[in-house]
């Protein structure tokens, strides 16, 4: 694990700059440190988990990948567990070089994503995405797409919202983002149930009170929820949870 740990910090570090110049027009990196407990079909119910992450645009698209490395406190098998995302996007607009905004949308993109991880949750997820420009909100982003399980039985049509919004408080804000997947159409194969993850952040951001402007969304301290109605697709299973997080942005 801890070797895992080293090459993807490294990777984050090293591709940006890489492709440097006007290729790459934007980066971020960061990582979360979360702690909590009563997390469903799990080798434990108690976790702390360490999550990287990766986001940025470049001259045709965006992308957006995670990897969360998961210690399972008192599992007798399992410990150590991984999982993580890659959601790669090709926008139109930048592409084609033209505004193709139609009222609240921004931009249309071909949206992908690569589930993999420890057991049976290798997916491709294949299929639409759209810019948003909605009052309040920094981003907002929905993703249509459709899903081809590879080990699994989750196949079927998904819908993917992203968004993140910043709210003044003092002298500093609150930053409240995060994502819903929501399986709205499953094949059904073995009875696997439609179902929603639903997993927003609310974090302060320290940084900013602490160091002022100049150390603005670098260190943020809150609480993520965590609601998985009938989780992995399995029917009567719900996961409703909350953890600690403090996270860093480079």
């Amino acid at each position: 694990m801890f070797k895992k740990t080293c090459l993807y910090l490294s990777l984050c570090a090293v591709v940006p700059s890489a492709f440097a110049g006007d290729i790459i027009q934007w980066t971020d990196t960061s990582v979360t440190g979360l702690y909590g407990d009563d997390y469903k079909l799990a080798p434990a119910a108690e976790q702390t988990t360490i999550t990287l992450e990766s986001a940025g645009g470049w001259t045709y698209g965006d992308w957006f990948w995670f990897e969360d490395f998961t210690q399972n406190h008192g599992a007798t098998a399992n410990k150590n567990t991984n999982y993580g995302e890659f959601s790669p996007r090709f926008s139109a607009g930048k592409i084609l070089g033209a505004d193709l905004a139609v009222g609240p949308i921004t931009d249309w993109s071909a949206a992908f994503t690569y589930e993999h991880g420890e057991g049976k949750v290798e997916s491709y997820l294949y299929g639409i995405g759209t810019d948003w420009q909605v009052p309040h909100f920094t981003y907002l982003q929905l993703n249509l797409y459709r899903r081809d399980a590879d080990n699994n039985d989750s196949s079927g049509w998904q819908l993917t919202p992203v968004w993140r919004m910043d709210l003044p408080l003092g002298s500093s804000k609150i930053v409240f983002d995060g994502y819903v997947d929501w399986v709205f159409a499953s094949d059904d194969d073995n009875g696997y149930q439609e179902n929603v993850h639903f997993n927003p952040q609310i974090k302060y951001d320290l940084g900013q009170l602490l160091a002022g402007k100049s150390f603005e969304n670098h260190l943020l301290v809150g609480i993520e929820y965590d609601y998985w109605s009938d989780k992995y697709g399995v029917k009567g299973v719900d996961q409703n949870t909350y953890s600690a997080i403090v996270k860093y942005h480079f």
